[in-house]
């Protein structure tokens, strides 16, 4: 039995199905390497990008693992004048979650959330658990009872 993470928990009280997956690779591994390591698509293996706008509000991007974050459309997409890249060491006192091992499910607090508009044409997607070296794969129905987001394209094209 594996050890549950706070991702899995929630999961869990939700009574929302999901099935996890574990690797062993570094944190320093690269989606498209971790999606490899599961036998999945990279357009399926999503990563948990954390943003702060010109505002200060953080907002929370989840974009398949091969992409980049396209700052503009981000953004735009979140209402903002412009957003960036929260700095790492920010990452762990904001979200409670480390580089690696973030989640879109389970932060301190909850973020305005937006997931890359491709998950609308997806079954089930994989996001991280909430520690570096597990996923878990939900659908994108299921993931809208645990946590509000929006769709939107914020890719770099």
């Amino acid at each position: 039995m594996e050890d549950k993470t706070n991702v899995m928990r929630l999961l869990d009280q939700k009574k929302i199905p999901y099935r996890s997956h574990t690797y062993d690779l570094p944190a320093t591994t690269s989606g498209e390497e971790i999606a490899r390591a599961l036998g999945e698509d990279v357009n399926r293996v999503f990563k948990t990008l954390v943003t702060v706008g010109k505002s200060g509000q953080n907002y929370v991007f989840v974009i398949p693992v091969a992409e980049e974050l396209d700052l503009k459309k981000a953004a735009k997409a979140v209402g903002e004048k412009s957003v960036d890249m929260l700095k790492a060491k920010e990452l762990l006192p904001l979200t409670g979650y480390i580089h690696g091992g973030c989640s879109p499910i389970g932060m301190k607090k909850f973020f305005k959330t937006t997931i890359h508009e491709s998950v609308k044409e997806m079954d089930v997607f994989y996001f991280s658990a909430g520690k570096v070296g597990c996923q878990v794969e939900v659908s994108p129905a299921d993931l809208a009872k645990v946590i509000r987001y929006g769709t939107a394209d914020v890719v770099v094209k």
